[in-house]
């Protein structure tokens, strides 16, 4: 595979891991690191063998592939103007602020011919290829996702920070539109909700419970998903889990086998791969819309209460 140069616009924490995984994968070459704030694209390019730029203009000239971490609310003016300029683009989730402002990410992508992967990072959780390699026909799925206060992204609340991972992953795996939804949300740190639940009920019958908080006192990352034959127990931040299963009147456990892995180093060549052979991403500019567009639901539901 050809060497990809690749480019980071954003380099608060989040991009500033782009550009350390960037530095290492095979395949790729950082050549630019690009931020509102100079000083902080010049750290970030210093500490990972690079150059800081003072425009999208010169990161589109260096780079062919960027991931995008700026702040939420830029993702739609920095997404189409770097593939405008002829760059790929990762974008960071959620894909956008709006769904209005996701599907115009969508459409310039598509008028410039241009890459766009969505940073649904557990996708690339290699426990999720137990969950698609053994599920076929789930009933009741439940996800819990918690963490201590970030002290980031917090322009948004938990749903839109959090949670939207695990409605990704449960619309990715459902694959049926969504009927109903309960919500409930609390303010504690921030303005908006700091803790939230969904329980979303499908039209083929599924039924997910979903759980997010980002003030609590220790990370949990975990997933919970049963069909008729199986359940399936899989603990994203371990990258470990457990598998329950029927075989005559007894239940049959046994331990989940996952080849541990970095998530976003597993992205990242993802992206990189689909820039240098020009296939579709692995989660789309779609498929991070239709994420978005149900974290949002979930939101007005969650501030219609308040």
């Amino acid at each position: 595979m050809e060497t990809i140069r690749a480019g980071v616009a954003g380099a608060g924490s989040m991009g500033r891991n782009h550009a350390r995984v960037y530095s290492l994968i095979p395949g790729a070459q950082l050549c630019g690191v690009y931020d509102a704030d100079f000083e902080r694209a010049k750290a970030v390019a210093e500490e990972f063998g690079t150059v800081p730029v003072a425009s999208l203009e010169e990161l589109a000239s260096l780079a062919e592939a960027i991931s995008v971490a700026v702040p939420t609310v830029a993702h739609r003016e920095v997404g189409c103007r770097l593939m405008e300029l002829g760059s790929d683009v990762l974008m960071e989730k959620p894909i956008a602020p709006s769904v209005e402002d996701a599907r115009i990410l969508v459409e310039t992508a598509k008028r410039e011919g241009k890459i766009l992967q969505v940073g649904h990072i557990e996708r690339f959780n290699p426990v999720l290829r137990q969950l698609e390699q053994r599920l076929t026909h789930p009933k009741f799925i439940e996800a819990h996702r918690l963490s201590p206060f970030p002290n980031r992204s917090i322009d948004i609340g938990v749903v839109l920070d959090l949670m939207i991972h695990d409605l990704e992953i449960i619309l990715h795996l459902v694959r049926s539109p969504v009927e109903s939804i309960d919500a409930v949300g609390v303010p504690v740190l921030m303005p908006s909700e700091d803790i939230a639940n969904a329980r979303l009920r499908f039209r083929n019958g599924c039924v997910a419970n979903v759980t997010a908080s980002r003030i609590s006192p220790e990370k949990m990352r975990k997933i919970r998903v049963f069909q008729s034959d199986c359940y399936l127990s899989l603990d994203y931040q371990e990258q470990a889990g457990q598998i329950h299963w029927r075989e005559g009147m007894s239940i049959q456990r046994g331990e989940v086998e996952v080849e541990k892995d970095e998530p976003l180093k597993l992205e990242l060549a993802a992206f990189i791969a689909s820039v240098a052979h020009g296939h579709d991403p692995a989660v789309t500019g779609q498929q991070g819309t239709a994420a978005l567009e149900l974290a949002l639901e979930i939101t007005r539901i969650i501030h219609s209460q308040a």
